[in-house]
């Protein structure tokens, strides 16, 4: 697939933003559809949040996207994020794909053969924005920001440990909006 033009993504608004990454969506459909003609076109929605960047979400039969994320990382998302999710819808819908490892062969061979890129599992995206962690704990040597869910795991009985000081985690309050 052709590289988006990265001073055309950096001057998009949010909602045009969002319609160049249903149409890269499209064009990574399209190129699936060379070697799998009869794949599905997956829905897509841009309502992830937290450290994932992208999901190939069978379960309701479409892509989700980080909106945050993609807001921040325009290029590399278009280059890669979108790539990678389809490669998994792709994968998913191979005869026995269900049975498939997520990045297993499969997936892989999708992403260097089909898309023409490494495939990386995961991103290094600085996920500050996507994941706020508004809870705060402590232990002997630091302060230690924690999720909602980490932090309702943690008031319903769940003890977490600081790596560096092997000290119980202590619930410091909620960080200021």
């Amino acid at each position: 697939m052709p590289a988006w033009p990265a001073e055309q993504l950096a001057a998009l608004g949010e909602a045009a933003l969002i319609d160049a990454a249903r149409a890269r969506v499209e064009q990574a459909w399209q190129r699936c559809r060379e070697v799998y003609p009869a794949l599905v076109q997956p829905k897509v929605w841009f309502d992830l949040k937290g450290a994932s960047a992208g999901q190939a979400h069978l379960g309701r039969g479409g892509l989700r996207f980080n909106p945050v994320l993609l807001s921040e990382n325009r290029s590399a998302f278009f280059d890669q994020v979108i790539p990678h999710e389809m490669a998994h819808w792709m994968v998913f819908h191979l005869q026995n794909g269900p049975r498939l490892k997520p990045h297993g062969r499969e997936w892989q061979a999708v992403m260097r053969d089909l898309f023409g890129l490494p495939p990386d599992v995961t991103h290094r995206f600085d996920i500050k924005r996507a994941q706020r962690a508004p809870y705060r704990y402590a232990c002997a040597c630091r302060q230690h920001a924690f999720t909602t869910q980490r932090h309702a795991r943690a008031q319903g009985g769940q003890r977490y440990r600081c790596r560096h000081c092997a000290q119980t985690l202590v619930y410091c309050g909620r960080e200021a909006p």
